[in-house]
């Protein structure tokens, strides 16, 4: 429809430059520009490395992304940004970045959650988020249990990681079993050919006077390294794919586990999940099958929406829109620790769209063009 929020949305709280061009829950554009191959040789991504890569990708990308949107920067009715959580320096890159278009082209800045807007980018696919909604978001930095009766201002957490997140346990064994970085995908298809039930490693946090939401998957990761050190001491060689399947189920068991149990415990008969974890197939199948059995409603989105993209940063920016969300003041900054309870932070200056008369004419051509 006309009326719906035309909204730029822009991701760099890790190595993703992500640009996102959404209309109301209309997805128009999804440009990513990824630095994930700077990063493998050191085997994790390095903060330095991510933010200069922003900053090298950030002006072609927003571009590509209105270019396959086809439309104009001075057609937006608002701009999003991650403010945070996420790396400070990545983050200050997108946030800069954000200031810089917004006030140029005199459109409302919008700085929003980066774990909200995981939750938020499942509209693109599957329409409007039921309210509530339980959200399991699992990826390199995050492992919550979230529970959103309005995404633009309403998340509360449930449970989250107390120690590795399942994303980076992922990339920790897949160092160990030498697979390579990002240890998610290739954990993932070694493990499609393993035997998930061949090796008993432990599920944390799974005991009857443990945390019921909280997930923990540090003792999980050492368990595994220890079991591969012991076979190499041993001079036998390790089952690489039985190895990555019994480590991804007992991963996938504990995370779906709690989640089914969250919902039931609060009365909530959707579940959505997201983050790049929320890629594995296995995760997929066993919350399917787990949410059938307890008449949940599973909503996943494709793959390529659950890893950080600027899409779901424009999703939550255009629902911010539509609801009439006050825009951020122009003292915007980056927090690398924001809490999820923040899905938006906003300002109460009402000067949006009245500086950008200052800019030099020829600054803002080349924005519009």
């Amino acid at each position: 429809m006309a009326d719906e929020p035309l909204v730029l949305g822009i991701e760099t709280s890790c190595d993703e430059t992500g640009v996102g061009v959404v209309r109301g829950t209309t997805l128009l554009a999804d440009a990513i520009a990824s630095s994930v191959d700077e990063h493998a040789r050191f085997g994790g991504v390095v903060p330095e490395v991510a933010s200069r890569a922003h900053l090298e990708a950030m002006v072609p990308t927003i571009d590509r992304a209105l270019r396959e949107a086809g439309v104009s920067a001075r057609d937006l009715d608002g701009i999003a940004v991650t403010a945070g959580p996420g790396l400070a320096g990545a983050l200050l890159v997108g946030v800069s970045a954000a200031k810089a278009y917004a006030y140029a082209l005199g459109k409302p800045l919008y700085g929003v959650n980066h774990l909200a807007s995981h939750i938020c980018v499942d509209q693109l696919e599957h329409g409007a988020l039921p309210e509530p909604t339980m959200a399991l978001l699992v990826s390199g930095g995050h492992s919550s249990l979230l529970l959103s009766t309005d995404i633009t201002s309403d998340v509360r957490p449930m449970g989250s990681t107390i120690d590795d997140a399942a994303g980076e346990a992922f990339d920790k064994i897949a160092r160990v079993l030498d697979l390579g970085f990002p240890g998610g995908p290739v954990i993932d298809r070694y493990a499609r050919e393993g035997d998930p039930e061949a090796i008993a490693f432990p599920r944390g946090l799974t005991g009857p006077r443990d945390a019921v939401y909280d997930f923990s998957f540090s003792g999980l990761k050492t368990a595994v390294a220890r079991w591969i050190e012991a076979k190499r001491a041993a001079g036998e060689e390790v089952p690489v794919r039985d190895v990555a399947a019994s480590f991804q189920e007992a991963v996938v068991d504990v995370l779906t586990r709690k989640a089914v149990r969250a919902c039931k415990d609060e009365g909530v008969d959707h579940l959505m999940i997201g983050g790049g974890v929320a890629a594995n197939s296995r995760l997929r199948a066993l919350a399917q099958e787990r949410c059938e059995a307890a008449g949940i409603r599973l909503r996943v989105p494709r793959p390529k929406l659950c890893t950080d993209n600027g899409a779901m940063v424009a999703a939550l920016g255009a629902e911010m829109v539509a609801r009439g969300r006050a825009a951020s003041d122009w003292d915007l900054s980056a927090d690398s620790s924001l809490p999820v309870t923040d899905p938006h932070v906003p300002g109460t200056s009402q000067a949006h769209g009245h500086g950008h008369d200052h800019v030099h004419e020829t600054a803002k051509e080349n924005l519009y063009s």
